[in-house]
């Protein structure tokens, strides 16, 4: 899949225009320092180009990261009641039944780029608003960090492959074998 069919697929898909829509983590994966593959949970917002994320400089993720900048993600609901109003405008959009005990996912791997600042960047208060909602507890959140971190790693992850699956209508795709 070609870089411009992927950002294309992103900005088009009504699953993945959905999932993005929603408060839900990003789930990133990468290979930690030890050789270990590691999954965290993190703030994200899709740029247009890319997914991006920030951590304090100082956190495991950002050095196993800059060490091997190879990642996969994964945007997802699972089945029930939380997801109901996700499933509900997606399958209007697809003209699918409303399959309630189905997961809706997006995945993908891609290549990251982690750019130093100092103090906690702007652009991860957005993310953070996107996922807490409440300004008030935005900023008590937002004082903690501050207080305890100086440097900043703003992280963007450039997807090079991308899956969705909505489980009716799309599935996961089949094991890609090589020479």
């Amino acid at each position: 899949m070609k870089y411009s069919d992927i950002v294309r697929l992103v900005e088009t898909d009504p699953v993945v225009r959905t999932l993005l829509e929603m408060p839900i983590a990003l789930r990133l994966g990468y290979t930690g320092l030890d050789g270990s593959p590691r999954v965290i949970p993190v703030v994200y917002l899709w740029d247009g180009a890319a997914f991006i994320f920030a951590s304090p400089a100082s956190a495991y993720k950002v050095k196993s990261i800059a060490a091997r900048p190879e990642a996969a993600f994964s945007l997802d609901v699972g089945p029930g009641p939380t997801a109901a109003e996700a499933r509900v405008k997606i399958s209007s959009s697809l003209g699918l039944p409303v399959v309630d005990y189905a997961p809706i996912a997006v995945t993908g791997r891609g290549t990251t780029s982690i750019e130093i600042c100092s103090g906690i960047p702007q652009i991860h208060l957005e993310m953070a608003r996107r996922m807490i909602g409440d300004d008030r507890k935005l900023k008590d959140w937002a004082d903690g960090h501050v207080e305890r971190d100086n440097d900043w790693a703003i992280i963007s992850l450039t997807p090079t492959h991308i899956s969705v699956c909505d489980f009716v209508s799309r599935f996961p795709p089949t094991a890609e074998l090589g020479p």
